[in-house]
C-alpha cells in the first residue's frame, strides 16, 4: 500500500526536536517506509524545535504520538519533561490519550527517569533503525510502552536503583496539587510572585496562597527551605 492508499490508516504524528536537520532526516525516513503489516502510514501534521511551540503545536493538532527528544531550549529548563506537563490531559479527536515517544541520544539515568515519571510512553535512541522506529511509534500509539533493546535492562535497574528516593519524592510530591507543584518550582528556581503570577496567569495573590499551602504540606518554613528541598531532589 502506498501513502495514498485509502486502505492504510494512518497515525497522527508531530516531532520535537531542536535540530532541524534530524527533523527533515526523520521525516524523510518515516516517509520512505512501506506501511506496517497492520497496513498504517505516518502522517506528519506538525514539528517544533523548542518547548514552548512544542506545546503550541501538540494543543493545535492533538496528535497520535510525539516524537520528542529529552533536551530542548525553552520552558522552564526541563525540555521535553516541561512539554509533557504542558500537555498533560490532550486527548486525539477520537479520545484516545496523546502519546509521547522520547527519541533521544542520551541514555543518561536522570533522563530516562523523568521523561518517563513525566508520562511518556517509550524511550528509544537515535541510533534506532527507521522500521524498528515504525514499530515503536505504532506501539505506543496502540498504548504499549517501548525501549530500546539496549535500554530496557537499564531502565529496570534505574529504577529498581532509585526506588527509595523516587518513592520519598512522590509520596511529599503527591501531596501537592499539579498547580501548587508548577508554583513550587518557579518559586525555587527564584522567580519573585510577580514573576510567577505572570508566568502561570494567576494573580499575585493565588501564587501566595499556593506558597502558603506549599510550605504547610512540606512542613518547609520559607522560600529558602523551600528551595534547599527542590534542589536536593534535582528538581530545579
Amino acid at each position: 500500500m502506498s501513502e495514498s492508499d485509502p486502505r492504510a490508516t494512518s497515525v497522527r504524528l508531530v516531532l520535537v526536536d531542536d535540530h532541524a536537520m534530524f527533523r527533515s532526516g526523520v521525516k524523510a525516513e518515516l516517509r520512505a517506509m512501506p506501511p506496517g503489516s497492520a497496513g498504517w502510514v505516518p502522517e506528519i501534521v506538525g514539528e517544533a524545535p523548542d518547548v514552548d511551540s512544542a506545546i503550541a503545536v501538540i494543543r493545535e493538532h492533538t496528535p497520535d504520538v510525539v516524537l520528542i527528544d529529552v533536551h530542548l531550549p525553552g520552558g522552564m529548563g526541563n525540555g521535553g519533561v516541561d512539554v509533557l506537563h504542558g500537555c498533560r490531559g490532550l486527548t486525539t479527536a477520537a479520545g484516545a490519550p496523546v502519546r509521547f515517544l522520547a527519541l533521544s541520544v542520551s541514555d543518561a539515568a536522570e533522563d530516562v527517569i523523568a521523561v518517563i515519571r513525566a508520562g511518556a510512553r517509550g524511550y528509544v535512541t537515535k541510533t534506532i533503525s527507521g522500521s524498528d522506529l515504525m514499530r515503536a511509534i505504532r506501539r505506543v500509539a496502540d498504548g504499549d510502552a517501548v525501549f530500546s533493546p539496549r535500554l530496557a535492562g537499564f531502565v529496570l535497574d534505574a529504577f529498581g536503583a532509585a526506588a527509595g528516593e523516587i518513592a520519598e519524592v512522590d509520596e511529599e510530591l503527591d501531596r501537592l496539587s499539579a498547580r501548587e507543584r508548577e508554583v513550587m518550582r518557579l518559586i525555587a528556581r527564584g522567580y519573585q510572585y510577580k514573576e510567577v503570577a505572570k508566568e502561570l496567569f494567576i494573580s499575585v495573590k493565588t501564587v501566595e496562597t499556593h506558597v502558603s499551602s506549599v510550605l504547610r504540606k512540606l512542613q518547609l518554613s520559607s522560600r529558602h527551605e523551600l528551595t534547599a528541598w527542590a534542589a536536593g531532589r534535582r528538581m530545579i
